[in-house]
């Protein structure tokens, strides 16, 4: 909504799209729940835009590329989507929150199998390791996109992607073994 997050009540949106209050009412008891549902759309979107970055249709080569390759699509996507960075980083509720986790945790999951089947992990590198990855990558997107609300702050995301890329190289394969 124009006027931030604040002035966005159920009312106001019910308003806006020219539903009834009642009706707005009828789907959602209040603001936190449709909060959630639209936290779950963005979820969705993200999952498949990032399965379709590491399908078998040319995948990312390298641990740098692999790491550029799901930085620039969370950047991309923040980006055209600004309300999804008012809700993935505020965690104004419980419900967000665990939607952002279950998002984080299932991405880190799919990333270490993807890295550790295409080698750029060693085998034996923890799933701890792509969590924790995805928990850095997390607050760093939080202080660039608090550091400048609508692009993400360029000097913030350069070292985002230097951190995670020299953290993850740690545990990749030791190219003279």
């Amino acid at each position: 909504m124009a006027d931030g997050y604040e002035a966005a009540t159920l009312k106001a949106a019910g308003e806006r799209a020219g539903i009834p209050v009642a009706s707005v009412y009828h789907y959602f008891s209040d603001r936190h729940q449709v909060d959630a549902e639209l936290m779950r759309r963005h979820v969705e979107k993200l999952e498949t835009l990032l399965s379709g970055v590491f399908g078998d249709d040319s995948p990312p080569a390298g641990l740098d590329s692999a790491v550029d390759a799901v930085v620039d699509l969370l950047l991309a996507y923040f980006r055209e989507h600004p309300s999804c960075v008012e809700l993935w980083f505020a965690r104004r509720s419980d419900a967000l929150a665990e939607l952002v986790r279950a998002f984080d945790e299932a991405m880190a999951e799919r990333l270490w199998h993807f890295a550790r089947d295409r080698g750029l992990l060693r085998p034996d590198t923890p799933l701890l390791v792509m969590q924790l990855a995805f928990e850095a990558g997390n607050r760093l997107f939080d202080v660039a996109f608090r550091v400048a609300p609508v692009t993400g702050d360029d000097a913030v995301l350069a070292e985002h992607r230097r951190l995670l890329t020299s953290y993850l190289r740690t545990y990749a394969p030791d190219p003279s073994a």
